[in-house]
């Protein structure tokens, strides 16, 4: 029978709606129910393309003993993180103070109150490795509960308390983080495998963002060469996908060989927007190529027929790790026929004995990235995996992953000129402001035709991004003015006028035990971070008076964070270097309005560029389009060739 899950929209709750746990969503209904049966309340939160959580799924949520226990002694909820974040970052933040880590599922135990008591991620099925069985644990918190629940929940309160402290003091947003973040990326440097640390490895672009426009300010080679090698191995080892696009979410090793197989739309973006930026600074074709093939892996397998982009693909398939992905030589020799075959097999590196599990993961570590010549194969190889196995998609649209994905479409347009990238942009946009815009609010997610929630700091900070990307891509006025409508809205509803920053969630949203303000830069930029690049970049192109000390007010809040540790701020990084040092401002006068169209392609996407009727303030010199350049408060004289900035 199905549980409390059937009705929910969420792929990820939906692939628990039939287990025989007696799942219920995050609500009031559970929490009453919890109430009345004097029962403790087990949360488990993840997501849908998460491998670790489908582990536990099939070894506990699906097992039937397992499930008697749950139901006979717990409440168990069901919590996606992508709809939620709000809970997701609470309990997170919970379990990283009970246990010094987290990850995905997380598994905490709350009393009717909501109050957590015990937290941790994966628990096996069996007792192994020193980790105790899930069974085992819930039978040692229900004798708990039911005989020394004081001693249970003592420490949990002494740990909330802990976690509602108030912060530092707002800092003072100085070059010296800067400074001291390139010197800690030197440190951390993989030099012969690139990236940061050991394996596990992130992709993290925001940190190469940095890094590349740190080189451009500061003229560091070190921040290039740490950028470009970071980029080409990513490239060239599998967590690229080479048969059709795209990148995996992180490398399980150091090499980036290998990597955990599940697709997520932020990252894709967020490395679109990387590699761009890289071959503006580089004018090298394989950084575009690269961001070309993870956009067209977008558009075909990513985008829903109205426009909006769909959330993740999962990691398995068939019931394994990357199956999906996997190929043995001699698959591709009958596909391919021996001596084209090999060929393939030779250049992406397929072998008798593999790289992961018996089977290869197509890369390039030992062959050249710039060899263009197997497109036709790809291609081959790619109709024929597709008919191999089947990925499951989650095909919910969030609106603060598709801000990212049209800003970095957008990046991508002003790099290659290519119109159906723009196209894409203007058309995920229409699909959020019909169905994840309600009038007042946005909401966090849109599927089967009902909003999710209303929508938390991060929606409304990517989706001023994404105006203000489109602005850029498109000089149109109306994206301008949207960008600014939104920055008021996320003030009003989350700005904390008195100690500075932005909370996740706002007082429209269900009160839970803490109100978090994230500023660390993670897997995708905090909604903080975020908030600083726009209200920077709004003090640029609309008015330095309106939007100056609330960047200025900004920076200065996460500066007290980022302090102790500057390397995992570097979105707040990159807002400051464009704050401290921003690249000259253009005012744009054109004779023709047909000419404004070819300015974003021509123009650096970083620089801020306004374009104005001609009128007294700014004349037409020589009758033709006028180029007015300021940097701080100089002007340089009005030319008609375009700058060079």
């Amino acid at each position: 029978m199905p549980n409390h899950l059937k009705n929910e929209t969420s792929p990820y709750l939906l692939q628990h709606a039939d287990n025989p746990v007696d799942w219920y969503p995050w609500g009031e209904e559970a929490f009453r129910r919890a109430r009345e049966d004097d029962k403790p309340v087990f949360l488990s939160i993840g997501y849908s393309a998460c491998h670790w959580c489908h582990v536990m799924a099939r070894e506990s949520f699906e097992d039937q003993e397992t499930a008697e226990l749950l139901n006979r002694w717990f409440i168990s909820v069901k919590v996606d993180r992508e709809e939620r974040p709000d809970v997701d970052s609470v309990y997170m933040a919970v379990c990283q103070a009970f246990t010094g880590g987290g990850g995905w599922p997380t598994s905490l135990f709350l009393t009717p109150e909501k109050q957590p008591f015990f937290a941790g991620t994966y628990f096996p099925k069996q007792r192994q490795g020193g980790m105790v069985s899930f069974g085992e644990l819930l039978t040692l918190i229900h004798e708990k509960w039911e005989r020394d629940r004081s001693a249970l929940l003592g420490p949990a309160e002494e740990i909330v308390a802990l976690l509602n402290q108030p912060k530092a003091e707002n800092g003072k947003a100085e070059p010296e983080l800067q400074e001291e973040a390139v010197r800690l990326y030197k440190r951390l440097f993989d030099r012969e495998n690139g990236g940061f640390g050991g394996a596990p490895k992130f992709p993290s672009p925001h940190n190469l963002r940095f890094l590349l426009a740190y080189y451009g300010r500061r003229g560091d080679r070190d921040c290039l060469e740490m950028a470009e090698r970071t980029l080409l191995q990513m490239y060239r080892g599998g967590l690229f996908d080479h048969v059709g696009g795209g990148f995996c979410r992180y490398s399980t090793d150091e090499r980036f060989l290998v990597p955990h197989f599940e697709k997520m739309l932020y990252d894709n973006a967020l490395l679109i927007l990387a590699y761009c930026e890289a071959y503006s600074t580089t004018r090298k074709e394989l950084y575009l190529l690269a961001a070309e093939r993870t956009a067209d892996f977008v558009l075909r397998e990513m985008t829903a027929p109205e426009g909006g982009f769909y959330s993740a693909q999962d990691a398995d398939s068939g019931g394994e790790e990357g199956k999906y992905y996997l190929f043995a030589p001699e698959e591709i020799v009958r596909l391919l026929g021996t001596e084209r075959g090999e060929s393939f097999n030779q250049h992406f590196d397929i072998t008798e004995t593999g790289n992961f599990e018996g089977k290869s993961i197509p890369n390039l570590l030992h062959s050249n990235p710039e060899d263009r010549s197997f497109g036709d194969l790809l291609e081959t190889v790619y109709q024929y995996r597709r008919g191999r196995y089947a990925l499951h998609l989650d095909d919910k649209i969030l609106t603060a992953w598709n801000g990212l994905m049209i800003a970095a479409l957008c990046r991508l347009y002003q790099a290659n000129g290519e119109a159906k990238y723009l196209d894409a942009t203007k058309r995920a946009d229409r699909f959020l402001w019909k169905n994840l815009w309600d009038g007042e609010s946005l909401h966090v997610s849109f599927r089967a035709g009902r909003r999710g929630e209303r929508g938390f700091l991060d929606d409304y900070a990517a989706c001023i991004f994404a105006q203000l990307a489109l602005y850029g891509a498109t000089l149109e006025r109306a994206y301008l003015e949207r960008a600014e409508r939104l920055c008021r809205e996320t003030c009003a509803k989350f700005q904390d006028w008195e100690t500075g920053g932005f909370f996740l969630y706002s007082e429209e949203h269900e009160a839970l035990l803490l109100r978090p303000k994230e500023t660390y830069d993670g897997a995708q930029p905090s909604g903080n971070s975020l908030m600083a690049w726009n209200l920077v970049r709004l003090s640029q192109l609309v008015s330095e008076e309106r939007y100056g000390p609330l960047a200025e007010r900004q920076l200065d809040f996460l500066a007290a964070d980022a302090k102790q540790y500057p390397a995992g701020y570097a979105m707040f990084l990159l807002a400051l270097l464009d704050y401290r040092d921003p690249l000259p401002k253009v005012t744009v006068v054109c004779s023709e309005r047909s000419e404004a169209a070819r300015l974003p392609l021509e123009l650096p996407a970083e620089a801020a560029v306004i374009l104005r009727e001609p009128g007294p303030e700014c004349p037409l010199k020589n009758g033709k389009t006028t180029f007015y350049v300021c940097r701080g408060h100089s002007c340089f004289p009005p030319v008609n060739e375009l700058p060079t900035l």
